[in-house]
């Protein structure tokens, strides 16, 4: 059974950087993409990041691009996020996931960004 738990969401002000973690079981990470998806409040889920097996090679939402950094431990299977210059607008609860549409994915943290 998959399962992928996320933590490290928090309330910070705009600006400032959190990093969230996602540790995934019951699945073949190290040979899989990944992903991060988000939901807003009041909206759908939305996608965020993905990274390849390898971790070499990421893609980017635009308006995250530049300020977020996902990266993956192989061999501890696990997943980060760092999330800096956090704006009102990535308010959000952020989940990884096994596909881009966030189907198969955790049970989310919340990231608040307020001042």
């Amino acid at each position: 059974q998959v399962q992928l738990v996320e933590s490290g969401g928090g309330l910070v002000q705009p600006g400032g950087s959190l990093r969230l973690s996602c540790a995934v079981s019951g699945y073949s990470f190290s040979s899989n993409w990944m992903f991060w998806v988000r939901e807003a409040p009041g909206k759908g889920l939305e996608w965020v990041s993905t990274i390849n097996p390898g971790g070499g090679s990421t893609l980017y939402l635009n308006s995250v691009k530049g300020r977020f950094i996902m990266s993956r431990d192989n061999a501890k299977n696990t997943l980060t996020l760092q999330m800096n210059n956090l704006q009102t607008d990535d308010t959000a609860v952020y989940y990884c996931a096994t596909d881009r549409s966030g189907r198969q994915r955790g049970q989310g943290t919340q990231v608040t960004v307020s001042s």
